[in-house]
């Protein structure tokens, strides 16, 4: 049986369930908290609690139990236990298989770790890069090891230590560092559905932009390179894949997408042409409003009136 997610987002996840943030947490820059999955995993009914946004946080798991991991141009197979790392930028379908699912797993922003004394972009380590297989089979030794490290989060989560969130973030470079020297679990190929899998993830990353939720926040990816290069497939499979599946090719699904939004901020915000243009990923006002017009047959400051 492949496990469903019921998601919702953080503070619903606090609110609801009898986990508690974690003290000190909402003086520090970034978030960051260990779970335990069997207790966000329901066995009746095979669905298991998301407690993050995958938007924004990275997330390290101890896997335990039978699952696929489906990346845009590979899957995994995971028989026993395994260490998953997972970044924001790079989309997977994860599929329980059976409810028979342990282990634990942290989840952190960048900012969290990049705000301590470590200085780490998450970004430029070799386990976050695009195209990387981030997922390691354990021998029971490494199991017991690893358990360790996220067993010593949980109590340094809830000490009175004053710099437990320094140790906490160096606990998290040991997991990473861990990780990086181990091999990786080996793909099982393309599956026939492929197409599907990729146009998935492809629009799962598209909506990961949105919405845009300040002037200071910069659309990052925007062109079909840059989701391909994400995704780790070739931007020319990419295009045919979404041709194939949705009809429309890689670089209009963008522009709709990014006009879409457009018409949002302008309704529904009071940000100046600017602001929005900006943050939309065009340095000159007057192209995106060349290009809102061209689009919608209306000037930016015509629609929104």
């Amino acid at each position: 049986m492949k496990g469903m997610i019921d998601t919702t987002s953080l503070d619903d996840f606090y609110q609801k369930n009898t986990v508690a943030l974690p003290e000190g947490i909402d003086k520090e820059i970034g978030h960051f908290n260990v779970f335990e999955t069997e207790t966000l995993f329901n066995k009746e009914t095979g669905t298991r609690i998301m407690p993050y946004s995958r938007r924004a946080y990275y997330k390290i798991s101890w896997i335990k139990g039978k699952n696929t991991a489906e990346y845009a141009d590979k899957v995994i197979d995971i028989r026993e236990n395994a260490l998953l790392f997972a970044t924001p930028k790079i989309p997977y379908h994860w599929l329980p298989d059976g409810t028979d699912q342990a282990g634990m797993f942290c989840i952190f922003t960048a900012d969290f770790l990049s705000s301590g004394k470590t200085g780490i972009q998450l970004d430029e380590l070799p386990i976050f890069k695009p195209g990387q297989l981030p997922i390691f089979q354990l021998s029971q030794t490494e199991v017991t090891e690893i358990e360790y490290i996220f067993r010593k989060m949980q109590r340094e989560l809830v000490s009175d230590y004053k710099y437990k969130f320094d140790l906490l973030r160096n606990l998290i470079l040991e997991l990473i560092h861990y990780g990086q020297k181990l091999q990786p679990i080996s793909a099982l190929g393309t599956a026939h559905n492929a197409s599907e899998r990729i146009s998935s993830l492809f629009i799962e990353l598209l909506e990961r932009q949105f919405p845009m939720e300040s002037p200071h926040q910069r659309l990052v990816l925007r062109t079909a390179k840059d989701y391909a290069d994400q995704l780790a497939v070739h931007v020319n499979h990419l295009n045919k894949v979404l041709k194939e599946v949705t009809g429309s090719t890689t670089t209009e699904i963008i522009s709709n997408r990014i006009i879409q939004e457009a018409k949002i901020l302008l309704k529904q915000t009071y940000w100046s042409i600017s602001e929005i243009a900006y943050a939309l990923g065009y340095d000159d006002p007057g192209h995106f409003s060349k290009y809102f017009k061209k689009q919608t047959s209306f000037a930016p400051l015509a629609f929104r009136s």
